[in-house]
């Protein structure tokens, strides 16, 4: 198969995974967009150091991450202002409630992309752990406390009893 053909696979299989995750990040369309350009173009650029499917899929996530972070750390993304309401991302699921999604994207990044990973991509606490090159127990103890974070900011719109 020929790079162009391997480029289209990925990001058939894996694009709305990393436009989910960019969005996580960005909090807006326009930079989750500009960032899964960035992650394919470099996709192209490794394509020849792909070893698996499954490879090929953490790889995806942590340069999305990376990339993410870089640019969140940029002089220019920090003095630009936020140009776009969130709620109206095509990257969220539908039967996502609106208030639930405002709470995830407002938490701490270290808490959203942990949510993020374990509940909207499926990732256990292992795998997380291994992304994002911290230990298990680091990766449990910011889900419980996103969790946490989550209850507070929700609760009078859901019955946690």
């Amino acid at each position: 198969m020929c790079p162009k053909e391997q480029i289209k696979r990925a990001m058939d299989e894996y694009g709305n995974m990393v436009l989910r995750l960019a969005y996580t990040y960005m909090s807006n369309q326009h930079d989750a967009e500009d960032v899964f350009q960035d992650v394919f173009i470099k996709l192209y650029e490794h394509m020849d150091r792909m070893q698996s499917e499954e490879h090929m899929k953490a790889w995806l996530i942590r340069v999305t991450i990376n990339i993410c972070k870089n640019k969140l750390k940029s002089f220019v993304y920090r003095k630009m202002d936020a140009y776009e309401d969130g709620a109206h991302s095509p990257y969220i699921d539908n039967n996502d409630s609106f208030e639930v999604i405002l709470a995830v994207t407002s938490l701490p990044t270290k808490y959203r992309e942990v949510v993020h990973l374990f509940y909207y991509e499926g990732y256990q606490t292992k795998e997380i752990a291994h992304l994002l090159k911290k230990r298990e127990s680091t990766v449990r103890s910011l889900l419980s406390r996103a969790r946490e974070m989550l209850k507070n900011k929700l609760k009078g719109d859901y019955d946690f009893a």
